[in-house]
């Protein structure tokens, strides 16, 4: 599998899913949750509310994947995942890895080979960079999966060297 890194906005990506980070409530939020849903439409919060209508009425437990619709953004689907936020004293990067290899099965499940990923708890969740970095790199391409193309879209520049220092 290649693995590119990009500086940029994750719902610009043509690609065939792009991963959300996604709170658990699948309803929307701030940061990648927040632009996945206002980019991608009604389409979205409305697949995500008919998920919580049937397999995920208490929300996405972190470290888990599910996909919906994609809606008006330039792929086919939209994976969504919760990361863990990160604690000082409770090592979760177990759960943190599961979410990339979690993606990556359900994007082996949709047939999808092309998939663009943002840097998972990084954000408010408070992840250290080079720790979410690694553990991000280190498990995508330590998963066995059939798509060909895995491309972290990192939307700040501290981010893309964290990622790139990685690589």
């Amino acid at each position: 599998m290649q693995i590119k890194l990009e500086l940029g906005d994750i719902t610009e990506q043509t690609v065939d899913a792009i991963v959300n980070a996604a709170n658990s409530s699948l309803l929307g939020g701030g940061g990648v949750d927040g632009a996945v849903h206002r980019r991608g439409g009604p389409e979205i919060l409305e697949a995500c509310r008919a998920l919580r209508a049937s397999h995920y009425g208490g929300g996405l437990p972190a470290g888990q994947a599910v996909a919906t619709t994609a809606g008006r953004l330039d792929a086919r689907w939209v994976i969504h995942t919760v990361g863990p936020v990160w604690s000082p004293t409770d090592d979760r990067s177990a759960v943190l890895a599961s979410c990339y290899r979690e993606s990556l099965r359900v994007a082996d499940e949709l047939g999808a080979r092309t998939v663009a990923f943002p840097a998972v708890s990084a954000g408010v969740y408070g992840w250290p960079l080079d720790d979410a970095a690694r553990i991000a790199l280190e498990t995508v391409r330590s998963t066995g999966t059939r798509v060909s193309e895995a491309r972290f879209v990192l939307f700040t520049e501290d981010v893309r060297r964290a990622f790139t220092a990685r690589l």
